[in-house]
């Protein structure tokens, strides 16, 4: 077991990134196996789970919808926070008791949880039923883990930061329509109360010609929408020596001429002004950005180590907003963080207030071992981050009710991706704003890019029927 330490790592040598390119194991040994998957987490977990999907798919395994008929079990983790944490190890309770009464099943953890030493000694400790835990940096090597899986707990946690694998079209793809593209990994920003740089590793960019060779791969297969994808997606090749930077990345995709081009997550600080007019130029580009904020006081920020001051976050807020036509915005915001005080919270919210975003993610500061921000002073009573946390939803749930009450009336272009959960005479779909549509219209329609006339706006989706 090679876990990786919990510091910050020096920076790595931008000629240390290897790029291996892997083959898929064929046998027949898991022929009419099942396995069941369940992800937590971000983007970046729902894609690793595509990879081993496919991996599973191609040793001859059939997914199958619940865990009580699988071979094998697999929990695709995430350490971001600690309700992430406990929702595992109230799922492996359940997964315990189903191995008492099916012998032969295998419970298999991987994701970023498998990269805390945490955990793992917690595993050894008390979850020996638990058959494989594996990392974030070895997926491609799961075939050869479940060819030559031993009796009892195996544990295969590596740091393999100066490699990059190339595993090919390996995915099995959660939609025909829209695809994770994955442009690069991990995190070197150490953002204090962030576990991602531990769990993910150093920024390691995959070439552009294999990006660019996988976007040209999925629009020849019928994909209309493609994102782009990494811890810090606009770091783009920041560590590597002749290659694109993000911008001139984003420009190469544009040209490929895929019709709709998504990147997440953006740290405000690797926001250039190169990439505002890239993504201005290209109507395939959608005009949708998410752009943290976590919190609107600069003392707080300072505290966080998020590298920007509130005055520089608006005025990259606003340069996208004046530059970007109809650029609708997202971000995500944190409350409770240690040392904060009530003016550091009005600070947030008169952020908020400024910017009116489209939408956002909010959450209570939650601790996670090996951080600096863990070694902080966190005295703020449960009760006033609650009530702190309320307050701001409720100004982020005004204006994204005001922002969507914009569109009502007009006609907006809709990538219909599936059937509505809640009505099922109504697909579902997202506007180039990122705008959820539910729209009455024939099944017919689903994976094609439709004008639709929004009929009625609600808080967090709007309604609508195609125009002919």
């Amino acid at each position: 077991m090679n876990l990786p330490d919990m510091k910050q790592a020096k920076s790595r040598n931008k000629e240390s990134v290897e790029f291996i390119y892997t083959n898929p194991v064929k046998t027949d040994k898991f022929s009419g196996k099942k396995y069941f998957i369940k992800t937590y987490g971000c983007q970046m977990n729902v894609h690793d789970s595509e990879e081993i999907s496919g991996l599973l798919e191609n040793l001859g395994f059939n997914e199958v919808n619940t865990e009580l008929d699988a071979d094998i079990i697999i929990l695709n983790t995430c350490a971001i926070r600690e309700n992430a944490h406990d929702k595992v190890f109230g799922f492996l309770g359940r997964c315990k008791h189903l191995k008492k009464e099916k012998k032969d099943v295998k419970i298999i953890l991987c994701g970023c949880m498998a990269q805390e030493r945490s955990v793992v000694d917690e595993i050894l400790e008390k979850h020996k039923y638990i058959d494989l835990v594996f990392g974030t940096h070895n997926i491609h090597e799961l075939p050869n883990y479940l060819m030559n899986l031993g009796e009892g707990l195996n544990v295969e946690v590596k740091s393999n930061e100066g490699n990059v694998f190339e595993v090919g079209e390996s995915f099995k793809r959660d939609s025909k329509y829209t695809a994770w593209v994955n442009i690069m990994y991990g995190c070197d920003k150490f953002c204090t109360y962030c576990i991602v740089p531990f769990t993910r590793g150093k920024e390691r960019s995959r070439k552009s010609r294999d990006i660019l060779r996988e976007v040209e791969c999925l629009k020849e297969k019928g994909y209309k929408e493609i994102t782009l994808l990494g811890q810090n997606v606009n770091a783009y090749g920041n560590d590597l020596v002749d290659d694109l930077n993000f911008a001139e990345l984003l420009e190469s995709v544009a040209k490929t001429g895929i019709e709709r081009i998504r990147f997440v997550t953006s740290h405000p600080w690797n926001f250039t002004d190169e990439m505002i007019d890239i993504i201005a130029k290209y109507e395939n580009i959608m005009p949708y950005i998410h752009l943290p904020l976590q919190s609107g006081s600069n003392r707080i920020l300072k505290l966080m180590g998020r590298r920007y001051t509130k005055e520089e976050y608006l005025n990259l807020y606003n340069k996208i907003k004046t530059r970007v036509k109809n650029a609708a915005i997202t971000t995500d915001i944190i409350v409770g963080f240690p040392n904060e005080t009530e003016e550091d919270f009005l600070d947030t919210l008169n952020v908020v207030e400024e910017c009116k975003y489209d939408g956002a993610f909010t959450f209570i500061y939650s601790k996670r071992e090996g951080t600096p921000a863990s070694k902080m002073d966190d005295s703020i009573p449960l009760s006033i981050k609650e009530e702190r946390l309320h307050r701001l939803n409720e100004i982020i749930n005004s204006h994204s009710n005001l922002n969507n009450q914009k569109y009502l009336n007009t006609i907006q272009k809709v990538l219909l991706v599936g059937k509505s959960e809640k009505d099922e005479n109504k697909l579902y779909g997202y506007t180039e704003t990122m705008k959820l549509v539910n729209v009455t219209c024939d099944k017919s329609l689903i994976g094609t890019i439709a004008n639709v006339k929004i009929t009625e706006a609600k808080s967090f989706s709007l309604d609508g029927v195609v125009e002919n």
